[in-house]
């Protein structure tokens, strides 16, 4: 089992030749294919370009195992095999099997990783690798487009029945990780079929990264209707062309209006991702972690103390304080909600605030990816505290890295 790049490049002989024509008419049957009938097309597209067979994996919601979309194969552990390697990692990796080699392709989305595809064939040259790819890269478009209708997609994914609050929440929650060249934000939230106040939020609006992270008052399904609401509405300021300033007033004006009795705290970001200038705003919320050449620069994003969102009448202010630092290349700034550092073990310990930002230093100081990093956290949180949280535990962490252009 071995990590690979592309073999050297070989001719196309007689047989890397492919039928267009059929490969075609396979691309056109995709767009209308029903998700469930994606595992035997990718089957039919991989004999179209002179390969074996292709088999589709998607990480499930906690990122512990690959889930194969044919119902008859078994999951394979992210942690533990040449599949989740090459998910971990984002980079190819080959096996043997029988007669065949497979090839464990990474199937991405932009800066999501969604799974692995498994392409099987006799032998691996350049030709066959880039087609592997190329087969990778069009079932990963195949998945993001078909599974924002697909209960049957979304279900493969779950391995636990999930509550009402969570399914609500859950509804309203962007990609796991966005990204561009010149900046990544990526989140993770836990007890994965269980949260219900805490919620994270990122989007790319032009050369910007805005985030959010919040934790509404309680743990019903009350909390997860007010980070809905807290949402929408920043996406609805956004979307209108609101600044920062503009995002976090929407946010009050809607909690006040729909819901005056609830609240929730929260930090909103806008990263500049060409100058790298960060403009923030913290309402009631842990302040924001700025590293900084593996080490936390401390106290460099507190702020005064501003009410939580969403408070009505006389307390709500009348305008936010909007903070504003530059970031260097290569800086990340955590955001994260008080379960994560609250999390203790069975002598009543704390995870803490310097295990958590040492792991993450580490981690990435080790050259893990920013989504692995995180991954990697919240299952080390979980395992302390056995698996039972006591609160919902959010962690976002963005990156502004413009050398990577």
């Amino acid at each position: 089992m071995i990590p690979v790049s592309d073999p050297p490049h070989a001719g196309f002989g007689p047989d890397t030749l492919v039928d267009e024509n059929r490969l075609e008419e396979l691309i056109i049957e995709a767009q209308m294919a029903l998700p469930v009938e994606l595992p035997e097309l990718a089957n039919r597209c991989a004999a179209a370009l002179g390969l074996h067979t292709a088999q589709i994996y998607l990480v499930d919601l906690q990122q512990r195992l690959l889930v194969p979309l044919d119902e008859s194969a078994e999951p394979l552990p992210v942690d533990r095999s040449s599949a989740g390697w090459a998910y971990r990692t984002v980079f190819p990796r080959v096996a043997e099997a029988d007669q065949d080699l497979i090839v464990w392709m990474p199937l991405v989305d932009g800066a999501e990783r969604l799974g692995v595809l498994a392409v099987g064939t006799a032998s691996l040259d350049g030709v066959r690798m880039r087609r592997s790819r190329m087969l990778a890269h069009l079932f990963a478009m195949l998945i993001t487009s078909k599974r924002a209708y697909s209960d049957w997609l979304a279900a493969r994914t779950h391995t636990a029945t999930m509550r009402l609050p969570a399914e609500m929440l859950r509804a309203f929650l962007p990609p796991h990780t966005i990204g561009s060249s010149r900046c990544v934000s990526t989140a993770v939230l836990e007890p994965a079929y269980d949260v219900a106040g805490d919620a994270f939020e990122h989007s790319v609006v032009k050369n910007a990264l805005h985030t959010m992270i919040l934790d509404a008052m309680g743990h019903d399904l009350t909390a997860g209707l007010t980070t809905s609401v807290a949402m929408a509405a920043a996406r609805n300021a956004r979307r209108a062309g609101g600044d920062l300033a503009d995002v976090v007033g929407s946010v009050d004006q809607a909690l006040a209006q729909w819901l005056p009795d609830q609240f929730c705290t929260g930090v909103l970001c806008r990263l500049d991702a060409e100058t790298g200038v960060l403009r923030w705003v913290n309402c009631g919320h842990p302040p924001p972690l700025l590293i900084r050449a593996e080490r936390v620069l401390a106290g460099a994003l507190d702020s005064a103390a501003q009410l939580p969102i969403g408070l009505p009448g006389l307390l709500a202010p009348a305008a936010r304080q909007v903070h504003e630092t530059t970031l260097e290349p290569g800086d990340c700034v955590l955001l994260y909600t008080d379960g994560v550092v609250e999390a203790r073990d069975a002598d009543g310990a704390e995870f803490g605030l310097d295990r958590f930002t040492d792991f993450i230093i580490r981690s990435h100081a080790a050259g893990q990816r920013p989504a692995e990093v995180l991954r990697l956290l919240v299952h080390a949180i979980l395992d302390y505290q056995r698996n039972q949280l006591r609160d919902d535990a959010t962690i976002l962490l963005f990156e502004w890295r413009p050398q990577n252009e």
